[in-house]
């Protein structure tokens, strides 16, 4: 696990800290070709430069976000927005991630991309990658 996401995961409460541990592990097992670093102060996974799925502590638990996560079609990931493409899953405890379901998710992250990597040279506008 990158250095700085274990840190990140350590700071956490103990709760969150099995939660953050058990999602950086399942992530890095799955997307063994993404690079992982702390961005915007949270733990992020990249494709080519591309963010792909990262995790965030929030009001409501920790919050797993998969930025092109609106076009899975899953029903457990809840969709925000309209102008961009993420959908997330919050957790209050280790026992609420379903590794099946994390694991297809995953593989849809590495299939299914919009292009956050040149959304400022777009001006803000989104285009699908592959």
């Amino acid at each position: 696990m990158n250095a700085e996401i274990q840190a990140y995961n350590n700071d956490q409460t103990t709760v969150n800290k099995e939660i953050c541990n058990l999602l950086a592990v399942t992530i890095d097992n799955e997307l063994t070709k993404a690079e992982s670093k702390i961005w915007h102060a949270h733990p992020v996974w990249f494709l080519d430069g591309n963010p792909i799925v990262g995790y965030s502590k929030q009001k409501a638990g920790m919050r797993l976000m998969f930025w092109s996560g609106a076009g899975f079609e899953e029903e457990n990931l809840n969709v925000a927005g309209g102008k961009f493409k993420d959908a997330s899953i919050f957790y209050t405890v280790p026992e609420q991630i379903n590794t099946k379901d994390l694991k297809r998710w995953l593989k849809k992250s590495k299939e299914i991309q919009w292009d956050y990597k040149n959304i400022v040279k777009r001006k803000g506008k989104l285009e699908r990658l592959k």
